[in-house]
């Protein structure tokens, strides 16, 4: 392949890392036209310009034991990015969070001599935080998005900048999420967000049903919607259809896909799987439960690893409980009930919530972390 321009290949493992790829690979695109991009990744960052050597789908995976039912997969693709990057040598590697692989790809690529940009740091503030060795070792500069995460790297000489949340560059106008899809205005509406991976949706997803049947028992015009992810599997989505036509017929239910923004902004509260829509929740000022559950063998290894106080990140960015954590054996119908009761029938709890969403809002700074990481990125190349 000849090298008449430069060339950067982006790795990014799931669908969050395929939009916060698209954005990023838009803004180099728009400094530099001519630069050839490569990637792992989805059809968010093929459209943005990248070409795709490996869809990144099949890489997409939850938990301890999940990595390694995709042992197969995950090899096949470490092996075809190496083999691509030691013919090719890009000017630039970039890694998107996804630790575990791109960590390793990130000390091969040293050792070719390829210049590595990190954008969104692996939460090694949460657990496993030897590995920041690794990141000073191999990785030329650090782009983060967590307001905390500057002081943490920088405690270890890492090159890091704070580029704000790519959240903020496409939620900033919530006005438009209040129109478009029409709701109820009778009833009041509640969200049911059971994440995106197969071992979440299929773990979540009973309990908050189940929880739904019997809130709309105690309170009556309640509206339930499940806004389901883009990019899921058949299978999956076929799971999701079963479950909720099974219990529509109990109550006021239904899902449909590509309107997450819109029930945030019109929900009087939502059920959500711990993860990044507990930051869309709040740019988009939606008070929420977060609910998470892993298998017991999962937990009993997070337990021994895992070194901060909370899960979702409004809370490690609040430093503090601001929205309600039920986890584990507290992820259960009873204590979803409890909760959402309150939440029903307090409107001051719902102003204390709503106020300390606003202050993580407030947090987490102004638009265009996109723009300053593709300045960054580019910065390293010349």
């Amino acid at each position: 392949m000849s090298k008449s321009s430069p060339r950067i290949f982006v790795i990014a493992g799931e669908a969050s890392g395929d939009l916060h790829g698209s954005n990023l690979i838009n803004e180099i695109k728009k400094r530099r036209p001519e630069i050839d991009i490569w990637a792992v990744g989805g059809e968010k960052m093929a459209m943005a310009g990248a070409n795709i050597l490996i869809p990144s789908q099949s890489l997409s995976v939850v938990g301890i034991l999940e990595v390694f039912s995709h042992t197969g997969p995950i090899l096949s693709s470490f092996f075809k990015v190496r083999k691509w990057l030691r013919e090719n040598r890009p000017d630039l590697l970039i890694l998107i969070d996804f630790p575990e692989f791109n960590l390793l790809m990130a000390k091969f690529a040293k050792g070719l001599g390829i210049k590595v940009f990190y954008y969104i740091s692996p939460q090694l503030w949460a657990w496993r935080q030897g590995r920041v060795k690794k990141i000073k070792r191999y990785v030329d500069k650090m782009a983060v998005i967590l307001p905390f995460e500057k002081e943490f790297y920088s405690r270890f000489g890492i090159n890091v900048e704070y580029v704000g949340h790519p959240l903020l560059d496409f939620l900033k106008n919530k006005e438009e999420y209040l129109k478009g899809v029409v709701f109820d205005n009778k009833k009041t509406l509640i969200g049911l967000l059971p994440g995106s991976r197969k071992r979440e949706i299929e773990t979540l997803l009973p309990v908050m049903l189940k929880a739904s049947v019997e809130l709309s028992k105690r309170f009556k015009d309640l509206q339930f919607i499940l806004p389901m992810a883009p990019g899921l599997s058949r299978e999956i989505k076929d799971f999701i259809k079963k479950k909720v036509e099974e219990t529509s017929r109990l109550i006021d239910l239904k899902a449909e896909e590509g309107i997450t923004y819109q029930v945030l902004s019109n929900a009087r509260f939502s059920i959500v799987a711990s993860g990044t829509v507990t930051l869309e929740a709040a740019i988009l000022d939606c008070p929420i439960i977060v609910v998470y559950k892993v298998s017991r063998v999962n937990t009993f290894i997070g337990k021994l690893i895992i070194r901060v106080p909370f899960v979702s990140l409004v809370n490690l960015i609040a430093g503090k409980e601001i929205v309600p954590e039920l986890l584990q054996e507290k992820c259960n119908e009873k204590e979803i009930i409890k909760a959402s009761r309150d939440l029903l029938k307090n409107d001051n709890r719902l102003s204390e919530i709503k106020k300390g969403l606003k202050d993580v809002r407030n947090m987490l700074g102004e638009c265009g972390a996109s723009k300053r990481a593709a300045e960054a990125a580019l910065a390293l190349i010349g």
